[in-house]
């Protein structure tokens, strides 16, 4: 089975003379191909997934034994779709019509029409969404060492604690880590611009600039307005070509109020927050780091140390990924986590790999060097 999900991935097979059985096309506009495919009578199994294609062609290929899967003009994404989405697709026609007319907001919408809700076909494409959105997440990671940065969605710009989480994005993407978040705004965004900012001076400057609109609430439209435009100061999105991404935003639109943040090099925005959750911290290779949070980060600290507890040491070598844990105060009082985790890993491979710290410094050092380093005491903790 190969999956074709470009033009030219299309054209090699045709002009390779091979079979056409089992090909997956996965959203392509087939209109400029019709007369090449109309010639071919070898496409039993051949799976046509959304994308555009005349009615004589789809007629064609299905009299042939090919199956031709259809799309809903009325749902606003593309079920079939074989990238991730960008912020200014997300976003568009914020500036023009404000948040609720952008794709994303209508995409909330639809996730929660009561009309729809039960509708097995709505159903289905909303799960083929989701497994095309994974298979690009897969496809863009691949082979690169992976970190997540957990944290809560109510930090403001204004708060120190996002400078800190900003510095924390920077020091791991600068170490060679892609940083993954669950795509969303406070510590989320921070990270995700303390990764893309090319230099400590510009992520000062971009930190600065969005205390201007401190958070998403209650004017989404000015939030996300003003970090577009800071987005286009720190220069182009979009890892060099054949390169590592410098992060990954992994939203949910079952969280409808919490917009996604522009920082990232390709949001991988999911219906299922069940997929989301279990794709985000399964692609986390390198470690996890979690700051400060309230319910939905406690559930992301136990989702990790479940994979902890029951695993063992890779066959090839590779270590266990790493939890680290910032805030010492707040996961042993306020929200009292570790001693749970500690209690945990006692007596198992877990316990050399979970650990608590004070400062974000700490946290870098653990995740790329595997040993914490001295925290930084002055100024807004930089790495």
């Amino acid at each position: 089975m190969r999956e074709i999900e470009t033009l030219a991935a299309l054209d090699a097979a045709l002009a390779a003379g091979g079979s056409l059985r089992g090909l997956r096309l996965q959203d392509l506009d087939l209109t400029g191909r019709v007369d090449r495919l109309l010639e071919r009578d070898d496409v039993e199994g051949l799976v046509v997934l959304g994308g555009r294609l005349p009615d004589g062609l789809g007629e064609h290929l299905r009299r042939h034994g090919a199956l031709v899967f259809p799309t809903d003009p009325h749902a606003p994404v593309d079920p079939y779709r074989a990238s991730l989405y960008s912020p200014d697709e997300l976003y568009a026609g914020l500036r023009e019509a404000g948040y609720e007319a952008t794709p994303d907001a209508r995409a909330y919408r639809w996730s929660r029409d009561a009309g729809v809700g039960h509708d097995v076909f709505v159903t289905l494409l909303r799960a083929v969404h989701d497994d095309s959105i994974g298979d690009a997440l897969t496809d863009l990671l691949d082979g690169h060492p992976v970190v997540g940065v957990m944290g809560g969605h109510a930090l403001a710009r204004t708060d120190p604690a996002f400078a800190r989480a900003a510095a924390l994005g920077h020091a791991l993407a600068r170490n060679g880590l892609v940083v993954a978040t669950g795509g969303g705004p406070g510590a989320m965004e921070a990270a995700n611009l303390g990764a893309l900012a090319p230099t400590s001076e510009a992520l000062a400057d971009a930190v600065e600039a969005l205390h201007a609109v401190p958070s998403f609430h209650p004017d989404v439209r000015a939030w996300a307005a003003l970090a577009l435009e800071v987005r286009e100061r720190l220069g182009s999105l979009g890892p060099p070509t054949g390169g590592r991404p410098h992060s990954i935003g992994i939203p949910t639109w079952f969280y409808g109020h919490e917009p996604p943040n522009v920082f990232c090099d390709g949001i991988a925005k999911f219906f299922s927050n069940a997929i989301r959750e279990d794709g985000l911290l399964a692609r986390c290779t390198a470690g996890v780091v979690v700051l400060e949070g309230a319910a939905g980060t406690v559930q992301e600290v136990f989702q990790a140390a479940t994979r902890l507890y029951y695993a063992t040491e890779p066959g090839d070598g590779t270590p266990l990924p790493r939890l680290v844990l910032v805030g010492r105060r707040h996961w042993t009082e306020t929200v009292p986590v570790w001693p749970a985790l500690a209690a945990l890993g006692a007596g198992r491979e877990m316990a050399g790999r979970i650990h608590l710290v004070d400062d974000v410094t700490e946290a870098a050092g653990v995740l790329t060097t595997g040993a914490p380093q001295e925290p930084a005491r002055r100024g807004p903790a930089a790495p």
